[in-house]
C-alpha cells in the first residue's frame, strides 16, 4: 500500500487548487473565515457555488481584480456547498453574493460592477481614507486616472470648510473619488482663493467642447449640494457608457452612438466618432433643447442593439438611437456620416417630434378568442388601455419555469371570466416585445392590474398564484363585481305532471 499511497499524495500536493500560490483570490472555509478575516482593514467576500453559472461568468473578473488589487484590498472567496455554516450566519441565500467586511466584520452588501474594471474602481474608493491626502508629488498622478477626481483645496487644513468636505466625502465615496490639498504651489497654479473644490474629468475624454474641469459654485459645501454638482456635471456633455457606470447614465431622455468604442486599444479612434457627436449635441443644447448623450460599445451593448432593431455586427460608422425616460424608442435610420449632418437631421426630427416611435412588437394575432388575450406591442393600446375595461396582465419569457407553472391556472382563470364583459384576463412576452411606460418588468413572471378610466396608474399584482387568489383580488380590485361561469347556478327543471293512467 506504501507504494501506492506516496505518489498519489505526490500527485495531489501537484494539483492547482482553489485558493492556492496560483490565485490571488483567497478561499476561506468554516475553520479560517473568521481568523482570514480579523487583521483585515477592508475585504470583499464572494460566497459562491461551483454549479452557479452567474458564479462562473463572474470568476475571470474576480480573478482579475484581485490580482490588480492584491495589497490593497484581498479578494476571498467562500465555497458555500462546502461551508454551510458560515454562509448561513451571513444569511447568503442565493448566488453569487458578494459582501465587504472591515476587521472581519460584515460591512454591507456590495452593491458595485461585477467586472474587473469596476470591482477595482469601487473598491479603491472603499479603501483607505474617504479623501485622499495630496501633496505636488502625488497631485498629477491622482488627477490622471481614468476615473473622474473629486479635489478641495484649503489653505487651512482641519478649518470648517475642510470638515464639511470631509464628511461629504465619507457620505459619497461609493460613486466619486475624493482628494485634498493645502499645498500652497497647488492652490497658486489653479488660482484658486483657498476654499474650493474642483470636479477633474478623465483627461483620455477631454474634448474642446467642454472644460476639463468644473468649480463648486457654492459658497458653502454640503453633502446635498456637492452631490447635486456632481450628479449634474461627472459625465460632461457626452460620457463613455459602460457596464459599470450605465445605471448612472441611462433613465433619462438619451442618445446612444454605438460602435466600437475601445480606450485601451484605439482612444484616437474612439474619440474621433465621439466628436462628431459632441459638435452636434452642443448646437442643439445651446439652442436650448434637451437631451442627453453618451458612446457605447456596439460589442458590450449587442443586447440593447436588438432592442432597437439594429444591426451591430458590421460597419464601421456608429448606429444611433434615442431612448426616453418613458421607454420610448427612436431609431437613426440613416447612415451616420462624418460632418454630422444625417445625426443633424435625426435630431432636428426629434425635437420636431417628427420621429415614428420605434416598437418592438411580434405580429398581431389573427384570431384572439382564446380566454387569456394574447398582447402584443403593437395591440397593447386597444386591449390593455382599453378605457372601459379592468385588466390582469401577466409579462411573461417563454424559458421561464414559473410562468409554465401557472399558465394552467391562468388559462382556468381566463375560462371563468370568459363571458365577463368587463375583465380581460391577457398575457404578453416581455421578451418579444416592448414593455410601456409606466409598466416595470424585472423578472418573470410580472403580473399588474390595470383599472378602467385609470390606465397610466396600473398596480402591481403581488398576492398568491392560485385560482382563487387572482378571484379574491379581481372581486376586491374591479370596477364591477366579475361573473364567474361557476357563479351560474343551472335553472331548475319543470316539473312535468304525470298523465293519469
Amino acid at each position: 500500500m506504501e507504494t501506492l499511497f506516496f505518489p498519489l499524495l505526490l500527485l495531489y500536493a501537484l494539483v492547482p487548487r482553489p485558493g492556492s500560490a496560483s490565485s490571488d483570490v483567497l478561499e476561506l472555509s468554516d475553520d479560517d473565515f473568521e481568523s482570514g478575516l480579523a487583521d483585515r482593514s477592508i475585504a470583499l467576500v464572494e460566497f459562491y457555488a461551483p454549479w452557479c453559472g452567474h458564479c462562473k461568468r463572474l470568476a475571470p473578473e474576480y480573478e482579475s481584480a484581485a490580482t490588480r488589487l492584491k495589497g490593497i484590498v484581498p479578494l476571498v472567496k467562500v465555497d458555500c456547498t462546502a461551508n454551510s455554516n458560515t454562509c448561513n450566519k451571513y444569511g447568503v441565500s442565493g448566488y453569487p453574493t458578494l459582501k465587504i467586511f472591515r476587521n472581519g466584520e460584515e460591512s454591507g452588501t456590495y452593491d458595485g460592477p461585477r467586472t474587473a474594471d469596476g470591482i477595482v474602481s469601487h473598491l479603491k474608493k472603499q479603501a483607505g481614507p474617504a479623501s485622499v491626502a495630496l501633496r505636488s508629488e502625488t497631485f498629477e498622478k491622482f488627477i490622471n486616472e481614468k476615473d473622474p477626481a473629486v479635489v478641495g483645496f484649503f489653505k487651512a487644513l482641519f478649518g470648517d470648510a475642510h470638515s464639511e468636505f470631509m464628511k461629504a466625502a465619507s457620505n459619497l465615496r461609493d460613486h466619486y473619488r475624493f482628494g485634498h490639498t493645502g499645498d500652497e504651489d497647488i492652490i497658486k497654479k489653479y488660482g484658486l482663493g483657498g476654499e474650493d473644490v474642483i470636479l477633474f474629468r478623465p483627461p483620455h475624454l477631454s474634448n474642446k467642447f467642454e472644460d476639463d474641469t468644473v468649480r463648486y459654485p457654492e459658497e458653502k459645501i454640503t453633502t446635498g449640494k456637492l452631490k447635486k454638482f456632481l450628479q449634474e456635471n461627472i459625465f460632461g456633455l457626452c460620457p463613455h457608457m459602460t457596464e459599470d457606470n450605465k445605471e448612472l447614465i441611462q433613465g433619462k431622455d438619451l442618445l446612444i452612438a454605438y460602435y466600437d468604442v475601445d480606450y485601451e486599444k484605439n482612444p484616437k479612434g474612439s474619440n474621433y466618432w465621439r466628436n462628431r457627436v459632441m459638435k452636434v449635441a452642443r448646437t442643439f443644447l445651446d439652442a436650448g433643447h434637451k437631451l442627453n448623450f453618451a458612446v457605447a460599445s456596439r460589442k458590450t451593448f449587442g443586447h440593447e442593439l436588438s432592442e432597437f432593431g439594429l444591426d451591430g455586427s458590421t460597419g464601421d460608422v456608429p448606429v444611433v438611437a434615442i431612448r426616453t425616460a418613458k421607454g420610448e424608442k427612436y431609431v437613426m435610420q440613416e447612415e451616420f456620416s462624418r460632418d454630422g449632418k444625417a445625426l443633424e437631421r435625426f435630431l432636428q426630427d426629434y425635437f420636431d417630434r417628427n420621429l415614428k416611435r420605434y416598437l418592438k412588437s411580434e405580429p398581431i394575432p389573427e384570431s384572439n378568442d382564446g380566454p387569456v388575450k394574447v398582447v402584443v406591442a403593437e395591440n397593447f393600446d386597444d386591449i390593455v388601455n382599453a378605457e372601459g375595461k379592468d385588466v390582469l396582465i401577466e409579462f411573461y419569457a417563454p424559458w421561464c419555469g414559473h410562468c409554465k407553472n401557472l399558465e394552467p391556472k391562468y388559462k382556468e382563470l381566463g375560462e371563468k371570466l370568459n363571458q365577463d364583459p368587463n375583465i380581460v384576463i391577457a398575457k404578453m412576452d416581455a421578451t418579444a416585445n416592448d414593455v410601456p411606460f409606466p409598466y416595470e418588468v424585472r423578472g418573470f413572471p410580472t403580473i399588474y392590474f390595470s383599472p378602467a378610466n385609470s390606465k397610466q396608474s396600473p398596480k402591481k399584482y403581488e398576492g398568491g398564484r392560485e385560482v382563487s387568489d387572482f378571484v379574491s383580488y379581481l372581486k376586491r380590485e374591479s370596477t364591477y363585481p366579475p361573473i364567474l361561469q361557476e357563479d351560474e347556478k343551472p335553472k331548475k327543471k319543470k316539473k312535468v305532471p304525470k298523465e293519469d293512467l
